[in-house]
């Protein structure tokens, strides 16, 4: 239930500032004098800014509902993929407000991300067949979940270009694990968890031949693959286990979002997937495009997958090594009955789970409607082999009418669900340009008021709305009260700043049973293409303010064995290696000069010695690119080879203190 206690001071608050702005304006309009400007108004005159600035009630609220005091902190925090800046953004909510964007993918200077030894061993870890990609294009962030609830202590995102995943610890908002997919040259649905965060699940997207070896496109039914990843995740060690992961192998169709089961449906997964058509594409050819030959078919195939059994296969020997990964053969799980198909309404992109576990939701984005199937009665079917067949390739096709539960016409270009506490759903609408808002039925919908599966309202946004969130909306308690819609375009919403235009991120108040959504804040995102967003109560997050440990390696999580002490500061030569052991805190690094040889090989270890808060300091050495970002007790390693020769002043980075200016010293290469 909603907190009403905590509403009622803030409506007050609403109720009187309006009262204010109508009475200015009521005598404005009977004196017929002008409305004063922004400039003329005194300071504190808070009917007088209403008036010059032509508020409406609606402006006041959302303005009252957003605001956040100084010093005052959010109620929730949204983690959004960074799109092509390959990073994770962090954004308080109700304010909207920015907070921070999380390195992952692409190095990140301000951070240091990608410039010490320990963050690059991080990003070696998402090589692609040895090689450096430093971009890439994060979709899906997932928060970790205990019982089926979000707890607060990872965070896992894909980057569909290469088909990567990394894991974030929440403990200090810092990457430490990237892999590569071996399989795969692409992935969409990643990275969404099981209830209890054994899996991280990494939806494929375009069929390919698995290890992406090289196979005629003539060849493609029987060359090429789908696939869906099941990454162990081990609690214990923050990281992915990949000895203990698998996959299973698929037809070739372009398989999309997954969503795990959760409590009656616990143990299973459930993906879409599109292009059941097997198009190929090839217009210069003459060949159907594949927005064409991809939308053929009335229906798609849902993708169930019972991944206990799938498990157990795996521990009992069946999965086969393809480039030293463990998978499951199509052969070997339709002789366990581990896959089967269940028809959808075509080009569907996203299924989703009420938060009882029982339904699971899937708009097609060429159909009006969202389907709702039932897992008890899909259980039901499968028992009693209640198909209509198999496809091509062995699977079973699940009996549509035997499985489905209702069909709830929304408007056009639905995409996503998310859900409330109050039995509503919540729908994108990619061409309306809208927020549907639904009734749950059965179990899922006992808190509202409307008749089941019935669509109560549409909310518009602006414009081109993708994915949406809701506080806590994919888990088996959400919150409610806010929802945010991803929209992909922001026409006329902020000022020009070129050609590209920013994409926006707007705040919609969804509180309480019944009542009218209100858009309450636009937030425009300046990098493109920001896809998905969780948004979690803030007080399940426990995050350090400094590190445990003065000489703190956060890669690792415990002391480096590299930390320098006061009074430990020293350079060494041995040959043509110079290693040098820093330490800084302000106003001051120690030592403050360092003098090699033109082709020394360098190892430069830096601790910041300081544990009060906000006390980091930077480090940056000209000619070399090197920015590195130096927390209240990190220690650092960077390693490179002095092939310039010259004198260059290091500093730090991040304004320290009154005499952060004096916080440098030189670098001096001998010729």
């Amino acid at each position: 239930m909603r907190d009403q206690t905590r509403l009622r001071q803030p409506l007050s608050l609403v109720i009187g500032l309006l009262a204010i702005g109508v009475v200015a304006w009521l005598a404005a309009c009977r004196t017929g004098s002008e409305a004063p400007t922004p400039s003329r108004v005194a300071p504190g005159d808070t009917d007088g800014v209403i008036a010059a600035r032509g508020l409406t009630p609606d402006d006041v609220y959302a303005a009252v509902k957003t605001y956040m005091p100084t010093g005052r902190k959010d109620d929730y925090v949204m983690f959004a993929s960074g799109g092509h800046s390959g990073q994770v953004f962090v954004i308080g909510v109700p304010s909207m407000r920015l907070l921070k964007e999380i390195g992952v993918f692409t190095p990140e200077p301000w951070q240091g991300w990608g410039y010490s030894n320990e963050t690059r061993a991080v990003l070696d870890g998402g090589k692609v067949r040895g090689k450096s990609i430093n971009w890439g294009d994060t979709h899906h962030p997932a928060l970790s979940e205990t019982a089926g609830d979000y707890d607060g202590r990872f965070l896992f995102i894909n980057d569909k270009a290469q088909s990567r995943v990394a894991v974030i610890d929440l403990r200090d908002f810092e990457t430490k694990q990237i892999l590569n997919n071996p399989l795969a040259t692409s992935d969409h649905g990643g990275t969404m968890v099981t209830p209890d965060t054994e899996w991280v699940i990494e939806g494929g997207q375009y069929a390919a031949p698995l290890g992406t070896a090289y196979a005629s496109i003539e060849d493609y039914d029987a060359e090429y693959r789908g696939l869906v990843t099941f990454w162990k995740f081990d609690r214990g060690a923050g990281r992915i286990d990949p000895a203990r992961s698998f996959a299973i192998e698929l037809p070739p169709y372009w398989q999309d979002l997954c969503d795990a089961g959760k409590l009656v449906s616990d143990g299973w997964v459930f993906c879409n997937s599109f292009n059941t058509e097997r198009a190929t594409g090839g217009i210069e050819d003459d060949n159907p495009p594949f927005e064409a030959g991809a939308s053929q078919r009335d229906m798609d195939y849902m993708h169930v997958i019972d991944l206990k059994k799938a498990a157990q296969l795996v521990t009992d020997g069946k999965a086969e090594s393809i480039e030293g990964f463990q998978v499951l053969s199509l052969e070997v799980l339709n002789e366990n009955g581990v896959l089967y198909f269940l028809p959808e309404p075509k080009s569907p992109h996203g299924v989703d789970m009420t938060p009882d576990g029982r339904y699971m939701v899937v708009s097609g984005k060429l159909d009006p409607h969202v389907t709702v199937y039932d897992f008890e009665k899909v259980k039901t079917a499968i028992a009693a082999k209640t198909f209509t067949g198999k496809d091509d390739y062995g699977v079973p096709i699940i009996d549509f009418d035997a499985v489905l539960e209702a069909q709830v016409e929304v408007g056009l270009g639905p995409l996503h669900t998310q859900f409330d506490n109050q039995g509503y759903a919540y729908t994108s609408l990619f061409l309306d340009s809208a927020v549907a808002r639904w009734s749950l039925g059965g179990a899922s919908g006992e808190l509202n008021p409307e008749p089941d599966w019935t669509l109560v309202q549409k909310t518009p946004v602006h414009y081109n709305v993708g994915h949406l969130v809701a506080a806590e909306g994919d888990t088996v308690s959400p919150d409610g009260e806010y929802l945010v819609a991803l929209n992909k375009w922001s026409i006329d919403r902020f000022l020009t700043v070129g050609p590209l235009h920013p994409q926006n991120f707007q705040l919609l108040d969804i509180g309480g049973s019944g009542e009218t959504m209100k858009l309450l804040y636009d937030m425009p995102i300046g990098n493109g293409e920001p896809h998905y967003v969780q948004m979690i109560k803030a007080d399940k997050l426990n995050v350090w303010e400094v590190y445990p440990e003065v000489g703190w390696d956060p890669i690792h999580q415990k002391k480096s064995e590299n930390a320098v002490a006061l009074g430990e500061e020293k350079i060494v030569r041995d040959g043509n290696n110079v290693e040098i052991f820093m330490t800084a805190i302000r106003s001051h690094f120690n030592p403050e000069r360092v003098k090699i040889k033109k082709g020394d090989h360098v190892v430069w270890h830096i601790t910041n010695v300081e544990n009060a808060k906000d006390a980091t300091h930077g480090f940056a050495l000209p000619a070399y690119d090197i920015n590195l970002s130096l927390e209240p007790g990190e220690a650092t390693t960077l390693e490179f080879d002095a092939d310039t020769d010259g004198v260059f002043t290091y500093y730090c980075s991040e304004f320290c203190s009154a005499l952060h200016l004096e916080m440098a010293g030189y670098f001096l290469v001998q010729p």
